[in-house]
């Protein structure tokens, strides 16, 4: 049995001649979820950040977001190309995003500011990670709508058939990230915040859980269709598992630093 996809346009509406897409909503609606969560933790767990320190923040998130996620493509994913043809790095409305780009550029931004405003990355980090997971799911989400990044062929009942994908029935690895890296860690996340907030427990829980998901759906996930990635080690290893490692192991590091360092946040 194969589910028949849903053929929703990934155009929401459109504005005088401009088009609005999903994936375009989802990226904004990702970042006033996450700092709305992150305000509302804040104030749950006072910090010396204010409004407006919150309202700066928000703009560095974003660029951290694009411009670590369109690097994070090119670097990782297609350097060859994009080193051959520089000017294609600024079209960023052809695609190519990477969620490890966008992480690494986030963790970045978060970094920078919380040291110009002399507080701990932590405090930020800590706060923001659950609301992480809303963006995560709601991209994830988008990924489907448009029909990409969909998974290998498969014979599960559940099995979609994916246009670009030659109507082969396929894992809706995009759902399964939804969930897994959505859905059920944010709510892990978010019950261990609400039992206590100890200084970098969360987020180094959040590496810990984004990479083992990661990880794990990427057996299940057609490879990026791209030359180098099938060569070498990436054909007994992809490239999404091979940034999730680090991810996983610096995530365990930071976990086993506050259990053992316990820096009980005030509340």
């Amino acid at each position: 049995m194969t589910l028949a996809f849903p053929n929703i346009d990934p155009v929401a509406f459109s504005i005088a001649q401009v088009d609005v897409h999903w994936y375009g909503i989802a990226y904004i609606a990702a970042f006033f979820s996450a700092m709305q969560y992150l305000a509302w933790q804040n104030k749950r767990y006072p910090s010396p950040l204010t409004k407006d320190h919150l309202d700066n923040l928000f703009i560095w998130l974003v660029l951290g977001v694009i411009i670590g996620g369109r690097l994070g493509y090119t670097l990782f994913y297609n350097p060859s190309f994009y080193f051959a043809n520089p000017v294609e790095i600024f079209k960023t409305w052809q695609g190519g995003m990477s969620y490890h780009g966008g992480m690494l550029g986030v963790i970045l931004a978060m970094a920078v500011f919380a040291r110009s405003h002399n507080v701990s990355l932590f405090t930020i980090s800590d706060r923001l990670a659950p609301g992480v997971c809303i963006g995560l799911f709601l991209g994830r989400i988008a990924n489907f709508i448009n029909g990409e990044l969909y998974g290998r062929v498969t014979d599960v009942p559940w099995a979609v058939a994916f246009p670009a994908g030659g109507y082969l029935p396929r894992h809706p690895s995009q759902l399964y990230e939804a969930f897994l890296e959505g859905v059920l860690l944010f709510v892990i996340l978010h019950l261990v915040i609400s039992k206590r907030l100890k200084k970098g427990e969360v987020s180094g829980l959040f590496l810990i859980g984004y990479g083992l998901s990661r990880f794990g759906i990427e057996f299940v996930r057609q490879p990026d269709n791209i030359t180098h990635l099938h060569e070498g080690i990436f054909t007994s290893i992809t490239m999404g598992q091979l940034l999730s490692l680090p991810m996983v192991i610096v995530g365990m590091l930071i976990w086993n630093w506050s259990r053992k360092n316990p820096t009980q946040y005030a509340q």
